[in-house]
């Protein structure tokens, strides 16, 4: 299973960083040495990973070569190529670069190295069959791809960033076989490669007779290409650690309590 990083973007609303905005520091993690900070991107990274990903394909811009040096040995056991998209011409673009590296048996992770969401384990609600949408709640869905759907889960529409949108689902990650990667790759291609947005290219998917679902398991995602998304990451994590920690405190007061019950029986 292959895991498509598309990060070739200039990341212009938190700039100016001096370094990718892939690699901006969130949060931190445990290596087996001691602490250290953690880029945003190793959240979904580590997400493909728990999700069934086995290789990562790395999407970047020509100079972003700070995140080749980041990820050239991978990530643990996990090996990572990289592909350049030459120019800056949105997400199709990015994503469709390695659409040589995919067999069409294999199924596709796609999502966006700038985000943190939960559930960690969200890929893994997602059929291999087909093209399906990771879905998340937001307050304002008009920033992002608001999915509309049937009563049955089906897409019937993405709204690309549109005020008013029907729907307060946004798809944060999603997941397809190769086959119907090469599909939408034709498809775009077909169209004058004039899909900037992934969410046009799927609304001429579905017109054509293609067929997507949205499953929604996501309960919290921010975009952390904004300094106010970057805050919002922060707290999310000190509030998902302070859940840990007292889910553990918990688990621990339980076991005391079962054990001093079982010694006065």
């Amino acid at each position: 299973m292959l895991g498509i990083i598309p990060a070739a973007g200039r990341g212009s609303r938190i700039q100016p960083l001096g370094f990718s905005k892939e690699l901006l520091p969130v949060g931190s993690r445990w290596d087996g040495l001691g602490e250290r900070p953690r880029a945003v991107s190793e959240y979904l990274v580590q997400r493909m990973i728990e999700g069934g990903a086995d290789k990562l394909c790395f999407v970047i811009g020509p100079g972003k070569s700070d995140i080749l040096e980041y990820y050239a040995s991978g990530y643990g056991d996990i090996p990572a190529v990289f592909v350049v998209q030459p120019e800056p011409a949105g997400l199709c673009d990015a994503i469709f670069q390695a659409v040589s590296l995919v067999r069409p048996e294999e199924p596709v992770l796609i999502g966006l190295p700038d985000t943190v969401w939960y559930p960690s384990d969200g890929f893994s609600e997602l059929p291999d069959d087909l093209l399906a949408f990771l879905l998340f709640p937001v307050d304002r869905p008009e920033f992002f791809d608001a999915v509309v759907l049937d009563e049955g889960g089906i897409v019937r529409e993405i709204q690309v960033k549109q005020l008013g949108a029907q729907s307060n689902w946004i798809w944060g990650a999603f997941k397809m076989p190769g086959h119907v990667l090469k599909d939408l790759h034709a498809l775009w291609c077909a169209r004058a490669r004039q899909d900037e947005y992934f969410g046009t290219l799927v609304n001429a998917f579905l017109t054509a007779g293609g067929k997507a679902v949205g499953v929604k398991a996501g309960t919290a995602y921010v975009d952390v290409g904004t300094f106010d998304g970057y805050r919002a990451a922060i707290n999310l994590l000190t509030r998902m650690a302070e859940g840990e920690t007292q889910a553990v405190r918990d688990h621990a007061d339980a076991h005391t309590d079962g054990a001093f019950r079982e010694r006065r029986v």
